[in-house]
């Protein structure tokens, strides 16, 4: 038992100090980040969904990293973007004739810069969906659909911003 202590002692040293930690299976060696406001840019507008998103990506990569918030462009991280996607389609048919299943989908370009280390900069599309039943209207679920698509989008730009997943 003593030695599995001296082992695991003599690995955990040299990390100690390197300035690079990690928080869920993060790699985060910068201290600030500036998140961009997304812009709408999509067809069909819904007027809160640019803030809804902002926000989620936000409350992600804040509450996973420890990051600063910062509305600066020296920030260590700099994400922004366009939500360019916003659409419902019909994916489901019952009887040949009558829609069953919709479905919202909603697309991100995000543009990041790392400057601390330019082999983490992207700049990539990012599409989520989901499907809701046709009995039921988009304005009466919207808001509960755009949590849930935000969420997925939020854990994508976040793997691929900070785990490189």
């Amino acid at each position: 038992m003593r030695l599995f202590f001296c082992c695991l002692l003599a690995l955990a040293l040299p990390l100690a100090g390197c300035g690079v930690y990690s928080l869920s299976g993060a790699s985060i060696s910068g201290k600030t980040i500036r998140i961009q406001v997304l812009e709408n840019r999509a067809r069909y507008v819904s007027p809160t969904l640019n803030a809804a998103l902002t926000e989620k990506i936000r409350a992600r990569i804040l509450s996973q990293t420890g990051l600063a918030p910062v509305n600066t462009e020296t920030a260590d991280y700099n994400l922004s973007g366009a939500i360019t996607a916003y659409e419902v389609t019909v994916t489901g048919v019952q009887n040949t004739q009558q829609a069953s299943q919709n479905r919202l989908t909603i697309s991100v370009a995000v543009d990041f810069k790392n400057r601390l280390d330019p082999k983490g900069n992207f700049n990539q599309s990012f599409t989520r969906f989901t499907d809701f039943p046709a009995s039921q209207t988009l304005q009466s679920i919207e808001a509960s659909l755009i949590d849930n698509i935000g969420a997925q989008l939020a854990d994508d730009i976040f793997n691929k911003a900070f785990v490189n997943w």
